[in-house]
This record gives structure tokens, C-alpha cells and sequence, in this order.
């Protein structure tokens, strides 16, 4: 019976496990998670989302008070366009933590940043040709480009000296999308080095529909990579969501995918970036408290636990701190919401936002609990202590058991 290990992923030089770690923001996909992904022969991600909180949180850096400060004038207003990013910091801020990132990899793997292109930050083209060059200046091995078609991204960065260096991927939920991208960058001369194909039983924001689940991963992937084949088009399909066991990675493997990109079982682990009590509230799930909702500013469904402090929040908007989802006329949806409430309920009443969450702040607080559809299969990765938690795993664990099971089993950690 063949395991994930009979199998591995070329990427031009490289031959490595076919494992891939989502990349969760905000820093939920750890530095500390990427290099021991990478340091066990497999790639793994971090994102860029929100970076200024995640420089502040790691290396005690004041980008997000400085920014408050400069625009504090501007908090009660609900035109933010005057809250621009400084671009120059925007750099700074990015080299320092991929910078960092690569410095401590160890091992043959390989670590990739995610970059969504609906992280508009007040100047959507502008801040995303920035964290784009940043990271490749700061010599990130791979930039997978997420939340949105990246019509025009490849040309933000095809005069850079690293352009036909650095490995270049796209997620995608359709055929269609991966059309359209790549016709639009057929100019460059440059294929994407992989493509994710994501499933509707992934985490987080979705590349579907309110009709997600009329969806399923094995159509999505097969209807591409017979596509791929038909028109002579030899690059490596990296399927993702609802990838729980080593089994249904070799299932995927089989069917012809290079690698598996899988991120739930991940986020148990004492290298992700959650609070350990968000982690045992991961744990705790029951399948129907994962839902699949529409109060993310950026206007895609999102799946989450509907348990999570974000749901119903009534979060004054801090865009001026923050700011990450801004558009390029200074708007924000969950903004306008809170806006709306507070006009309607009058001052000194509790508001509460029930169509939209202020992403921002609750992704920085660790309130919004995005998840892949089998969360709730957690608690049968782990064992469970007198005291009632769930033990913690490592990435190490994890990955291995990808790695090496059979027969759709889940190896348990050793009792601490």
C-alpha cells in the first residue's frame, strides 16, 4: 500500500516531500511552522497578511502605533482615504520578518509566503507590487498568489532580477480562473511554477459561491489537470481542503497531483501561531458549529467556527491603526456596518454588527476562527487529558503522519 513518501514533488532543482502547510494568516502559519515543514523536506508557508501587527508581535516593532498616531485625526471619519500606507515601511517591514524567516531555515525544504490580492490596503496595486518585490528581495524561495485572480501580478514583478527565479504559484477553485490567469500573463513568457487547486472544504475565505457545496475537489482537480494534459501544459496541480489523512493524500497523488497542500491538522500544533485556548476550542468543535457566512469585508464567503468572538461583534472599526482591507477609495464594508448600526441605535447603545466583522481587529486578536470544513474531525488526532484538554501536537507529528500512514489512519501522539 503506497504511503506519501513513495511519492515526491519536482519543483526545477528541488525534489521534495510533496507535504505543503497552508499559509494562515495572520502569522497562524508561523515562521517557526514553515521552517520545520521545510526542515523536514516539505514546503512550508507563512503569509504576509497584516504585516505590520505581525513585525510589532515578533520583533517588538511600533509600525501599527506609528501608523494610529500619524492618522488619529482622521478615527471618526468614515472616509479612511487619507489613511495611505507608507510604502517604504510597508518594504521594511516585509523583508524583516521573510528575512528573518529565511535566515533560520534549516534542511532541504522550501518556504513560500501566501499574498492575497484582496489585502487592498488602501492602494490595492500599488502596496501589492511592494510586498511582492519585498519578499523576493528579502529571497523567499516561493510567492503563491491568493484571495483574487492576480490578472495583473505577474507584470508587477517581471522586470525584478528574481522574476525567473523564484517559484511562482496560484490558487485557484476553477478551471476558468486558471484560464483567465493565464491568458492575461502569456506576455510574460512565464508559466506559474504550480498551481493550488482548493476545494470547498478548505478553510478560511473560499473561491466559491453560497453554492460551495453542489462543489467537490476531485471534479475541480481532474477537469484541470485533463485540461493541462490536453493542451500539452506540464505544470505540477497541488490540490487542497478536506485533505485529512496521508490516505487522502495518496488518493490525490494517484490521481495525478505533484504534492497536497493541507493546513487544518496544523493548527493544533505548539508551532502554530493560535492561543493555546483557541487551539482546544479547535479541538472541541462539532461539525455543526463550522459554518459558512458573508461577513468578510473583502465580499468572499469565509468558513469559520460560528462560536468565535467575531460573529456578532459590534468592534469600533480601527483602520486607521490597521487598515489592511481598505479599498482604493479609503471604504471598508464592515466600516460602513458599524457606521450604520451607530446611526441607528444612537449614542451610548451596545452595537452589534451582525452582517460583517471588523477582519482586521478580530484576526489580530485571534477572534475569528477560520477553519477547513473537518475541524470538528480534530479530536481524533489527539488524546484527551484528565483535565479535559487535548493534547498539543507538533508540526514534526503531523507532517510525519502524512507522511507515512495507511488505511486512513491517524497516529497519535505519545502521553505527555
Amino acid at each position: 500500500m503506497k504511503r506519501v513518501d513513495d511519492f515526491r514533488l519536482r519543483l526545477g532543482s528541488h525534489e521534495l516531500v510533496p507535504i505543503v502547510t497552508g499559509g494562515m494568516g495572520v502569522d497562524i502559519s508561523t515562521s517557526a511552522l514553515a521552517v520545520e515543514a521545510a526542515r523536514l523536506g516539505g514546503i512550508g508557508h507563512i503569509s504576509d497578511a497584516m504585516i505590520h501587527t505581525v513585525t510589532d508581535r515578533e520583533y517588538h516593532t511600533h509600525y501599527v502605533k506609528d501608523r494610529l498616531r500619524q492618522y488619529k485625526s482622521n478615527v471618526g471619519n468614515l472616509d479612511k482615504s487619507v489613511a495611505q500606507f507608507d510604502l517604504g515601511l510597508l518594504a521594511e517591514a516585509t523583508k524583516l520578518y521573510i528575512g528573518t524567516t529565511m535566515e533560520a531555515k534549516r534542511g532541504p525544504g522550501l518556504i513560500f509566503v501566501n499574498c492575497m490580492e484582496k489585502l487592498t490596503m488602501n492602494a490595492p496595486r500599488e502596496t501589492l507590487r511592494v510586498r511582492l518585490r519585498s519578499a523576493m528581495d528579502a529571497g523567499i524561495d516561493g510567492i503563491t498568489l491568493a484571495a483574487g485572480l492576480h490578472l495583473g501580478s505577474f507584470a508587477l514583478i517581471q522586470d525584478h532580477p528574481r522574476f525567473r527565479d523564484v517559484k511562482l504559484g496560484i490558487i485557484v477553485s476553477s478551471l476558468r480562473a486558471l484560464q483567465l490567469f493565464l491568458k492575461k500573463n502569456a506576455r510574460s513568457e512565464r508559466l506559474p511554477d504550480y498551481v493550488v487547486v482548493e476545494g470547498p472544504l478548505a478553510g478560511g475565505h473560499l473561491g466559491f459561491g453560497d453554492d460551495w457545496a453542489q462543489y467537490d475537489l476531485v471534479s475541480i482537480f481532474s477537469e484541470i489537470r485533463d485540461w493541462l494534459r490536453a493542451e500539452k501544459l506540464d505544470i505540477p496541480l497541488i490540490p487542497a481542503g478536506g485533505i485529512f489523512t496521508g490516505s487522502d493524500a495518496v488518493n490525490m497523488l494517484e490521481l495525478g497531483a505533484s504534492a497536497v497542500q493541507v493546513a487544518t491538522r496544523f493548527t493544533v500544533t505548539r508551532e502554530c501561531g493560535l492561543p493555546d485556548e483557541v487551539k482546544q476550542k479547535y479541538f472541541e468543535a462539532t461539525e455543526e458549529l463550522i459554518e459558512v457566512n458573508r461577513i468578510s469585508p473583502t465580499g468572499y464567503p469565509m468558513r469559520m467556527l460560528r462560536n468565535c468572538p467575531a460573529v456578532d461583534a459590534g468592534t469600533r472599526p480601527n483602520c486607521e491603526a490597521f487598515g489592511y482591507l481598505l479599498d482604493a477609495t479609503g471604504h471598508c464594508t464592515y466600516a460602513e456596518s458599524y457606521e450604520r448600526e451607530r446611526l441607528r441605535l444612537g449614542e451610548g447603545q451596545k452595537i452589534k454588527v451582525h452582517d460583517k466583522t471588523c477582519l482586521c481587529t478580530q484576526m489580530r486578536n485571534y477572534d475569528c476562527w477560520t477553519c477547513g470544513q473537518l475541524t470538528w474531525r480534530l479530536k481524533e488526532t489527539s488524546r484527551r487529558g484528565e483535565d479535559g484538554k487535548y493534547q498539543l501536537l507538533t508540526v514534526e507529528h503531523v507532517f510525519r503522519d502524512y507522511q507515512y500512514s495507511t488505511d486512513g489512519k491517524i497516529e497519535l501522539p505519545q502521553a505527555d
